[in-house]
């Protein structure tokens, strides 16, 4: 039965990699890029790593290690894509013209390259 469990979470592991790279080739900008490679990487990388867990169960040193690796790829997969999304917009790199909502684009400055919150423009 165990392996039934181990061959499932393998194979969705590897099939969320492979729709992460899939996302990776066809969207047409760097956000959904961020998006489609931090949603479904995370969670395949995840899942292989629990793989690991599951197959090396005995040793408890393996087991915490796994347990700690997924912790930090859903911690901090989700902030670093976050940053560089978020940097790839201040710098200049354009997105997407089917884009239906830019969220930032009224809060920020391209000249002087300030963003400016809600609050300080309804004091305004």
């Amino acid at each position: 039965m165990i392996e039934y469990v181990i061959a499932f979470f393998a194979l969705m592991g590897a099939f969320l990699m492979l729709l992460a790279s899939i996302g990776l080739n066809r969207m047409p900008d760097v956000l959904t890029r961020m998006h489609a490679t931090t949603k479904a990487g995370a969670l395949g990388v995840g899942l292989l790593v629990i793989v690991f867990a599951i197959v090396f169960w005995e040793d408890t040193s393996i087991v915490v290690r796994a347990i700690a690796v997924v912790f930090f790829i859903m911690f901090t997969a989700p902030i670093a894509a976050h940053v560089v999304a978020r940097t790839s917009y201040f710098v200049g790199v354009p997105v997407w013209e089917g884009t239906v909502k830019d969220a930032i684009k009224e809060q920020y400055d391209m000249d002087t390259h300030q963003l400016s919150s809600k609050c300080d423009q309804s004091k305004k």
